[in-house]
């Protein structure tokens, strides 16, 4: 076992550095992930159990996928570089999250969605992330699982995000919480509660619904997801 486990690594890394024309059919072949031939994965070491990635989109240099269950990736939807994403995958002999039959390590991205640079994504419980979203600026956190004091135990949440939400940079999304369509999300904030009211701008340690958003603003009707 450990020899397989060995030559099992071996091989995922002399996949990382192929060109995607070689990468793409053997990460299809040996992993059976779902790639469409116009997404791309760079100089990265992504080995989710399953991965999807639709048309157009993109993982950038330098960064991690480990202990995973799923990843999905909308078409035109991007993962920048030097991010760290992770998990906790249910089915293993482990007794952390044992309490939690129904829990899945995954991240999903919704299309013409982006995770610009320098973020950190716990996925030990489902992070869903709707389109037109884009988690900007630089480290940010978004941690699905803590210790329940109460009880002595590792615990997970899920983590929703909508669709045309902007979160600012140097964040933290603990488990547990929401937010709405048409959201903003203000630097340097903690969000840790579900939020249901959109077009609003929420901020602060802890985050409050503060100020309305201007409905007008080009930023929530975009068709394409890149910002110039």
């Amino acid at each position: 076992m450990i020899f397989l486990n060995l030559l099992e690594t071996l091989v995922k890394a002399l996949i990382v550095p192929l060109h995607w024309s070689l990468k793409r059919p053997l990460l299809k072949l040996l992993f059976h992930y779902h790639l469409e031939p116009s997404a791309r994965i760079g100089f990265s070491w992504v080995y989710p159990h399953q991965l999807c990635m639709g048309a157009g989109s993109r993982i950038g240099d330098f960064t991690v996928v480990v202990n995973l269950q799923a990843l999905t990736l909308g078409g035109y939807s991007t993962i920048g570089r030097s991010n760290w994403i992770t998990g906790f995958p249910y089915g293993t002999p482990s007794s952390h999250f044992a309490h939690q039959a129904t829990r899945c390590a995954e991240l999903i991205i919704g299309e013409h969605s982006a995770i610009t640079k320098d973020h950190h994504i716990d996925a030990t419980n489902r992070i869903s992330i709707g389109s037109y979203t884009i988690i900007a600026g630089y480290r940010s956190q978004f941690l699905s699982h803590s210790i329940d004091l109460n009880l002595n135990r590792q615990h997970s949440e899920p983590i929703v995000i909508g669709s045309y939400c902007f979160i600012s940079t140097n964040c933290i999304v603990l488990g547990g919480s929401a937010l709405p369509d048409f959201s903003v999300l203000g630097a340097h904030s903690l969000l840790n509660k579900s939020f249901h009211e959109s077009w609003f701008l929420y901020a602060g340690m802890p985050a409050k619904r503060l100020t309305p958003i201007d409905r007008d603003a080009a930023f929530f009707s975009r068709s394409i997801g890149f910002v110039l």
